[in-house]
């Protein structure tokens, strides 16, 4: 199957070929002609499979080629959880509407950079909207923009969205939209309290799941799972640093302070490194995450604020510093590798306190990934051993009677005496 054949304008087409797309994804076969005849779509993909484009496309076929309901609205909006992936979505709208005869006016509202301009880009309205649910809410109180002739609703990393961190800004998005626009949802996961608020959102949508579950033979990251007291993570990860010849490597934090502290550590031991949070400021975000796209900086030290969409072209290896507080974040960590084709390996930190967490992540993902150590970073204290469910192994615990002997011994007495 061709992108010619799923209904999309040779202007788009045009510009895939440019950029060297040549053969949609099963997420794109399946949702660009369901979007394209106004239909609902749920779609669940795993990362790295084609999602943002599965909806882009269409959007920008729909927007280029019909002329507004009325003027001054917002016509499509996309809320995403990150500034990054808004950012991303933007450029790649830039890029694949070149060519299309009338220009789709899209506009970028996120937090952390002033709201005056945004106000001001807004005036006369939009066709497409990127925005993050704080920044579009701070918006509309201030009657910036208006979403009653709102057209097409996307949900971008919607498991995100629909999280405790945004459930309630989501809510408040969802009151200001007409009754009827056609609504898309899009995440590599869906959670059984996502499912239930996606149910009741869309209309007899369009179900596409393609590859959710992320198994070892589906994917072309290697993962590995390294053992490590957790004092000796640093020092591990500079070994790691200088014995591979990676290009390019992701690592995962716990916390702000320590995407900060881990960067300084590695820019002082000659590896370069910067950090990505929440607590920079947007102008510093942009510009880290520009280096190490650029390949400027070879190390990025983050926390899951890039973990959802981020699109780095051959990020060689993702490490985990530390675990992600929830197992269905492994997979969006480790999926920031390994992309279009592309090989890519996932390092796991595990020591004996967090032996238990990761061993949750893998049932989660069906994975059985075997233990390693390095060579002078072996731990020192050994996690516990799995027991089974019965309490022991059979064959090595103790008998009551066992018990009782050893009680008797202890007191000075012989079971034979006893008896």
């Amino acid at each position: 199957m061709t992108f010619a054949s799923l209904g999309l304008s040779e202007p788009l087409l045009r510009a895939l070929a440019e950029q060297a797309f040549d053969a949609p994804t099963a997420v794109q076969r399946a949702a660009i002609p369901a979007v394209l005849r106004g239909r609902d779509v749920w779609g669940s993909a795993r990362t790295g499979s084609g999602k943002t484009l599965a909806f882009l496309l269409p959007l920008l076929e729909r927007l280029s080629s019909t002329r507004p309901s009325g003027a001054g609205g917002v016509r499509a909006l996309v809320l995403v959880p990150t500034r990054e992936l808004a950012d991303q979505i933007a450029q790649a709208a830039e890029r694949f509407q070149r060519y299309l005869s009338t220009r789709v006016k899209t506009r970028v509202l996120v937090g952390g950079v002033s709201i005056n301009p945004q106000m001001l880009a807004l005036r006369g309205g939009a066709d497409l909207v990127l925005a993050t649910p704080g920044r579009l809410l701070d918006l509309l109180g201030q009657n910036a923009l208006v979403l009653s002739a709102l057209e097409v609703l996307v949900l971008d990393e919607a498991d995100r969205l629909f999280s405790s961190g945004f459930s309630e800004e989501l809510s408040r998005v969802l009151q200001a939209l007409p009754a009827r626009c056609q609504k898309l949802l899009f995440s590599a996961t869906f959670p059984a309290s996502v499912c239930a608020f996606a149910e009741a959102l869309l209309r007899d949508p369009e179900r596409i799941c393609v590859d959710v579950e992320l198994a070892s033979d589906q994917t072309l990251i290697e993962q590995r799972v390294i053992e490590v007291d957790a004092p000796l993570r640093g020092k591990l990860l500079c070994h790691l640093l200088r014995t591979h010849d990676w290009p390019s490597v992701l690592v995962f934090v716990a916390s702000r302070r320590d995407a900060d502290r881990v960067a300084t550590a590695l820019a002082q031991s000659g590896l370069s490194a910067t950090s990505l949070h929440g607590d920079l400021s947007q102008g510093a975000r942009t510009q880290a995450l520009t280096d190490f796209k650029a390949e400027r900086v070879r190390v990025l030290v983050a926390t899951d604020v890039a973990a959802r969409g981020l699109d780095v072209a051959r990020l060689a290896a993702v490490v985990n510093y530390d675990l992600p507080r929830s197992p269905v974040d492994y997979l969006h960590r480790i999926g920031r590798s390994g992309r279009a084709g592309e090989p890519g390996v996932a390092l796991s930190f595990v020591s004996a306190d967090t032996a238990a967490h990761f061993r949750l992540i893998e049932k989660r993902h069906r994975l059985a990934l075997v233990r390693e150590q390095v060579v002078g970073y072996a731990p020192r204290t050994q996690a516990e051993p799995v027991l089974p469910a019965q309490g022991g192994v059979k064959g090595k615990r103790k008998s009551k009677k066992d018990k009782l002997r050893e009680a008797l011994a202890r007191a000075g007495v012989d079971g034979n005496e006893r008896r």
